[in-house]
């Protein structure tokens, strides 16, 4: 399962200055019923649920690009993971009424195939407004009720405002104050990666790792963290007749991937990827052990949060000749069973390959 690719931000208001990417900005962060994740073109998005196993679930999304004067917007979605006798009977298009603290805010529309609707600005900073304090937040159609929680949603939105430089503005959402709008940090530009070329296959590329033997795969072992020694099975006591030993594909003329599997769990299997050198010294470079496949230049990594696939993760390294790069890394959200595959796009890195 692939997830859907983060909005990626082609063209922003300001340049952003050169930062490697290692130094790119992006942050998450939970707290309660909320988390957020900010990117790297500090674009932030906080998403709220019902508490955890109510039958009417919901969420919302919160979505601030960086820069002064720049306006949250609200998306709304109702929960549907499997059969539900509610949801199933709502209409194809259908209104729920946000209520906040029992005084109603107006309809917001939903059709029967996203259950996912959008608030517009009214409703948008009454619901703002809210979630600096305790409240009652309701969505209400025929006396059916979708709760959503306010737990931790004034730590997450503090959160933003620092990430995005609003502390102290009037444009803050929790801290406001009356220094200068200006102060709010400027969005920066996406990662851009131009791919890097691919040499192709030799005869006997098959066979290389076993050909390097023990001092191969001592000096990969010799890049894993003291907490990672005990995985990677494959780099101890390899098996050439399993499938998951050790496999090499070539990337230049000079040098390989190395990929093996690292360790598995009951829903999840985490395969570890080096750079290496095709002669010793080997210096191999750890992508790493969270991958799930490499395929033309990008190694993925795609994780189930739980058995039942109501929450994901994935990340994405893109070749760019040099090294891998991580163009890529979001996730959908906290496991609360709104949709499966996931509630929400929630990326901390964003990035254009080159050619998109």
């Amino acid at each position: 399962m692939r997830l859907p690719r983060p909005i990626l931000h082609a063209a922003l208001l300001l340049a952003a200055p050169t930062l490697a990417a290692a130094d790119l900005p992006g942050t998450r962060f939970f707290h309660g019923d909320w988390e957020l994740a900010c990117d790297n073109t500090r674009t932030c998005r906080a998403a709220g649920y019902s508490p955890d196993g109510v039958e009417l679930p919901i969420s919302v999304l919160l979505t601030r690009p960086a820069g002064p004067g720049q306006p949250v917007t609200a998306q709304v979605k109702v929960g549907r993971y499997g059969d539900n006798p509610i949801v199933d009977k709502l209409p194809r298009r259908f209104q729920l009424t946000l209520r906040i603290n029992g005084t109603a805010q107006g309809p917001v529309g939903f059709d029967s195939d996203s259950l996912q609707g959008e608030l517009n600005p009214a409703q948008t900073q009454a619901l703002l407004a809210a979630l600096t304090r305790k409240s009652s937040i309701e969505f209400v159609r025929s006396g059916t009720t979708w709760a959503l929680s306010d737990t931790g949603a004034a730590a997450v939105l503090l959160k933003m405002d620092e990430f995005q430089g609003r502390l102290g503005t009037p444009g803050a959402l929790i801290r406001r104050g009356t220094e200068p709008e200006s102060k709010a940090l400027p969005p920066l530009l996406s990662l851009v990666i131009k791919p890097g070329a691919i040499a192709p296959a030799r005869p006997g590329d098959k066979s290389w790792v076993k050909q390097q033997g023990p001092a191969l795969l001592k000096a990969l072992r010799a890049t894993l963290k003291n907490d990672e020694t005990d995985y990677c099975p494959d780099l101890t006591e390899p098996d050439p007749s399993v499938e998951e030993a050790p496999t090499a594909t070539r990337l230049t003329d000079t040098r390989f991937l190395v990929a093996t599997r690292c360790w598995g769990g009951a829903y999840n299997v985490g395969h570890g990827y080096w750079i290496v050198n095709q002669a010793p010294p080997y210096q191999p470079v750890l992508v790493t052990t969270q991958g799930s496949e490499y395929d033309a230049g990008t190694i993925t990594a795609t994780q189930k949060g739980r058995g039942l696939g109501d929450c994901w993760s994935m990340e994405e390294w893109k070749w760019d000749g040099r090294g891998f790069v991580l163009a890529h890394a979001t996730s959908t959200g906290m496991c609360r069973l709104i949709a499966p595959g996931g509630a929400w796009d929630l990326p901390t890195r964003v990035g254009l390959g080159g050619g998109e």
